[in-house]
C-alpha cells in the first residue's frame, strides 16, 4: 500500500484511463455459462472469484474461509495464503484439505517470501535457500500434484534497494525469482503457476529501474497486481478505472498498470491478486457503490483473469477491508459475486 507522503503528490495528477462508464443493470449474462480452468489455470471465459481471508488476524484458514462464505453466500474458487522463510513445507495439510473439499474444489494461490539470504545470494545458488527448495519441490511433487499458483516474494519493488551490491536491486529481484522457479521446476514440481505480483503503486513503476525487475517469460505464468480502492479522496479513490488503471500525464508518463501490462507482456494473463476496498466512517458509501459498479466495469478490461479480495478487518494501518463492513456493502458484494462472469468451475489440472 502507498505511504501517505507520495499517495498525496501522486494523487493530484491522476487521471484515469477510461472515460467515466455509464451505469449498467447487472443482467444474466448467459456468455460465461460452462466456463471451467484451462491451461495454466486460466479460466476457458470468465474471471476466477477468490480469497485471502482472515489477513493480519490470528483466525486465518480454513476456518476464517468458511466465515467468508458463509457471509458472502457462495464457494471461493481461489484460496489465497502467505508463507515465508525455509521452516514450513506447503501446502500444508489444511491448505491441502481447502483444495480438495468435497464439492468445492479450490485453486490455491501460496506466496512466498524467502528470507534466508538477499535477493542476490538466492540467484547465486544459497546452500540453506536450495535447500528448502529442494526440500519443497518434494513436497509438492509427492503431496500435491494439481497444478496451483504459487509467487515469489510478492510487491518486491517495495524493497528494491537500487545501489550496487545491496543484493536487492531490481535485477537481483529478477535473478532471484527465475532462480526459485526454475530450480522447483528442476527438481519435480513443475505444477507450479508462477505469478509475478507487483504493488500497482504508480510512484514505484516510475522508477527506471522498474522493467528490470521481470524474470523472463519462461518463468511467468501469469502477472499480479495488488492494488486498493480508498473510501476518502486521494490516491486510489474513484470508480474501478481509476483505482485499478491509473495513469500519469506529463514528465514522468504513466499509461496505466493494465495498458503497461497489455502492451509489454500481451501473452500473459492479468490477476488482481490483492484487491479490495478500504472502509471509511466519513464516506461509508463509497464502498458498497464501488462494488455496485464493478460488476460492469470489469469488462472494460477482458485481460483481467482472476480477483482475489484481501479480507481484514485491520491492516497494518488500521483500515478494513472487510466486505461487511456495513449492511450495504455486504449486499453489494454479495450480488457482484453472484454474477455470470464471475462463476467459473474448478478442473484439476496436473
Amino acid at each position: 500500500m502507498p505511504s501517505s507522503a507520495a499517495a498525496s503528490s501522486t494523487a493530484a495528477s491522476a487521471t484515469a484511463t477510461l472515460a467515466p462508464l455509464a451505469r449498467r443493470a447487472l443482467v444474466p449474462d448467459t456468455r460465461h455459462r460452462g466456463c471451467t480452468t484451462g491451461h495454466n489455470l486460466v479460466p476457458t471465459c470468465g474471471v476466477l472469484w477468490g480469497v485471502a481471508p482472515g489477513a493480519h488476524t490470528e483466525s486465518r484458514g480454513a476456518s476464517a474461509l468458511t466465515r467468508f462464505e458463509r457471509k458472502t453466500g457462495r464457494h471461493q474458487a481461489i484460496y489465497h495464503a502467505y508463507h515465508g522463510g525455509t521452516r514450513q513445507l506447503f501446502p500444508t495439510e489444511q491448505e491441502i484439505r481447502i483444495a480438495h473439499e468435497p464439492g468445492k474444489r479450490r485453486i490455491l494461490f501460496l506466496n512466498w517470501k524467502p528470507e534466508s539470504a538477499s535477493w542476490a545470494k538466492i540467484a547465486k545458488g544459497d546452500r540453506r535457500t536450495d535447500a528448502f527448495l529442494d526440500r519443497l519441490a518434494k513436497h509438492i511433487k509427492h503431496n500435491f500434484p494439481e497444478q496451483f499458483f504459487f509467487a515469489v516474494h510478492h510487491e518486491g519493488e517495495n524493497d528494491v534497494r537500487e545501489r550496487a551490491g545491496s543484493g536487492y536491486t531490481a535485477r537481483d529481484y529478477a535473478a532471484m525469482y527465475r532462480h526459485v522457479i526454475k530450480r522447483l521446476r528442476a527438481k519435480g514440481a513443475d505444477n507450479v503457476v508462477s505469478v509475478l505480483v507487483h504493488m500497482a503503486y504508480v510512484p514505484h513503476a516510475q522508477k527506471s529501474w522498474f522493467n528490470s525487475m521481470y524474470p523472463g517469460d519462461d518463468v511467468v505464468d501469469w502477472i499480479g497486481l495488488d492494488t486498493y480502492a480508498y473510501s476518502d479522496p486521494g490516491y486510489g479513490h474513484g470508480q474501478f478505472s481509476e483505482v485499478f488503471n491509473r495513469r500519469l500525464e506529463g514528465k514522468r508518463a504513466w499509461p496505466g498498470f493494465y495498458n503497461w501490462a497489455s502492451t509489454r507482456h500481451p501473452d500473459k494473463p492479468l490477476m488482481l491478486a490483492e484487491w479490495g476496498v478500504w472502509s471509511s466512517k466519513r464516506n461509508p458509501k463509497y464502498k458498497a457503490d464501488f462494488y455496485r459498479r464493478l460488476g460492469s466495469e470489469i469488462r472494460e478490461f477482458p485481460r483481467i483473469k482472476a480477483m482475489v479480495q484481501f479480507e481484514t478487518p485491520s491492516n497494518q494501518k488500521g483500515q478494513d477491508s472487510s466486505v461487511d463492513s456495513t449492511p450495504a456493502a455486504l449486499h453489494a458484494y454479495r450480488r457482484l459475486g453472484r454474477l455470470p462472469i464471475f462463476q467459473v468451475a474448478v478442473t484439476p489440472r496436473r
